[in-house]
Order: C-alpha cells, then sequence, then structure tokens
C-alpha cells in the first residue's frame, strides 16, 4: 500500500497506505529521529546537573486541568472503557505535559481538542492488526466519538490527523497546535523528551495525579507487539533507529 501523495503521518496517509513506510520515507525520518537524540542527551544532561531551563519556568498549574465539554467527557468515557488503567493514566498525562509545553511557549491550542486526541490516542495499541499502524484504529474511535457529539467535519479531522500522526518522528508546530502538543505530551510521558523544559514540581504532581502503573514495561510491551504486526511501519522504525526501549528505560519516572 504505496503511492499516496498525502502527507506522511497524516490520517489520510495512514488510511492509504495502513501506516507502511517507503524506502525514501523511512530514510527522510532518521534525520528527525537522529536530532531527537542529541536534544534529549543534551537536555537529560542539563536535567542531572541541575541546569535545565525547566528549573527556572513557572505554569500555573490550573491551566493542565482537563477541560469540561460534552466532547471531553465522551472522549474521557471510550478511554476508560477501552485502556488499561496504565494505559489511561498515559493519556492524561500526555494531556497535562502537552498542555504545560503549550503553556510554556504560549501556543494557541484548543484544549477540548487536544485533551480528546490525548484520550483516544493509544486505543489502537491495545490491538495490533497486521499490516495497519495501530492510530488508525485509534482515529476510528476519534470518528465515532465525535460524531456523537455533532463535532464539525474540520475540527474532527484536526483530532484524527493529530492522533496519527503523533509518533511519526520529528512533528512540529507547523503540523498544528493540536498535532504538536500531543505528539510533544507523549513523548515526555514516554521517552523524557522536553522533560527537562518544565519545572520539577509539575512533572511530580502531573505523575501523582495520575500514576504511572508500571507505565515503562506496559508500554514497551505494546511497542514490541505492534513493531511485530506493522515491521514496515513506524514503530519498528522507532525501535530499530531511535533505540525506543532504551529511551522507555532511560526516561526520567521510575515506572
Amino acid at each position: 500500500m504505496t503511492g499516496t501523495t498525502a502527507i506522511l503521518g497524516t490520517h489520510d496517509w495512514v488510511a492509504a497506505t495502513g501506516g507502511q513506510l517507503t524506502p525514501a520515507e523511512r530514510r527522510r525520518l532518521l534525520r528527525p529521529i537522529a536530532a531527537t537524540h542529541a536534544a534529549n542527551a543534551v537536555g537529560r544532561v542539563a536535567m542531572l546537573a541541575h541546569l535545565n531551563s525547566g528549573r527556572r519556568a513557572h505554569i500555573d498549574l490550573a491551566r493542565l486541568r482537563p477541560p469540561t465539554s460534552i466532547l471531553a467527557s465522551a472522549a474521557e468515557q471510550e478511554a476508560r472503557n477501552r485502556l488499561s488503567p496504565a494505559l489511561l493514566n498515559h493519556s492524561f498525562r500526555t494531556y497535562a505535559f502537552g498542555a504545560a509545553l503549550g503553556a510554556l511557549s504560549d501556543i494557541d491550542v484548543d484544549r477540548e481538542l487536544l485533551f480528546a486526541a490525548a484520550m483516544l490516542h493509544d486505543i489502537g495499541l491495545t490491538r495490533p492488526v497486521e499490516s495497519v499502524d495501530f492510530t488508525l484504529a485509534s482515529a476510528r474511535v476519534a470518528r465515532d466519538v465525535a460524531e456523537t457529539v455533532g463535532l464539525s467535519t474540520a475540527a474532527t479531522e484536526t483530532m484524527r490527523t493529530a492522533i496519527t500522526l503523533h509518533h511519526t518522528p520529528g512533528v512540529k508546530l507547523a503540523d498544528g497546535p493540536v498535532a504538536y502538543l500531543l505528539s510533544a505530551g507523549a513523548g515526555v510521558d514516554v521517552a523524557g523528551l522536553q522533560s527537562w523544559k518544565l519545572p520539577p514540581e509539575l512533572l511530580d504532581t502531573v505523575v501523582a495525579d495520575r500514576p504511572r502503573l508500571c507505565f515503562k514495561r506496559e508500554f514497551a510491551a505494546a511497542f514490541r507487539a505492534e513493531a511485530a504486526a506493522v515491521p514496515g511501519g513506524r514503530v519498528r522504525l522507532l525501535r530499530r533507529y531511535g533505540a525506543f526501549d532504551l529511551a522507555i528505560r532511560l526516561a526520567p519516572f521510575r515506572t
């Protein structure tokens, strides 16, 4: 399933390809993987030396509270019905960390869409499908939730593409605030990416509110299963060239 003109990682691309990368697409993703490794190494060393920028940052914790709306409630209920406790708490932390990075950089983002995407982004990870990226199933659930609450077509597409794009190496703000902050929030929680930008007390508070529950072990196992099911996909690429298992183990959280 190749030959689409859709942008890599978007919902249209995953729907057309199943998430299977062409050789050219694999090569293209190696540069952002390398850049992420370099930035992570520098940031984590700064954290160890207590010199990271997050120690001087201040973020009002009230800005991390989940929104209260029909969409937010529907997405949260769907996540509670489908996710394990560890993955459910990861979804909450993904939103909190993404919202925190957004507040730090003064990014104007639709908090309802960010929260809903965070709640639903890993639903497909619980049941790998051969040769089909897990985010396609997550995006289908997001579409169903969107239809239930009467979300606009444009907002639905924003949420679905944020979900399918989130684990693509090198997601940028130009890809949209929801996609960027969803990817960034998940990156903090899974591998500690950009964690050095956040105040240590904020990291501690978010984890205390939504405990990790041996998340590292469960998530690493889920990604191994996804890589085996979709050997031509982004998860396999991350595990092969992104030292993903090691990155999970070295994330600045105990479990």
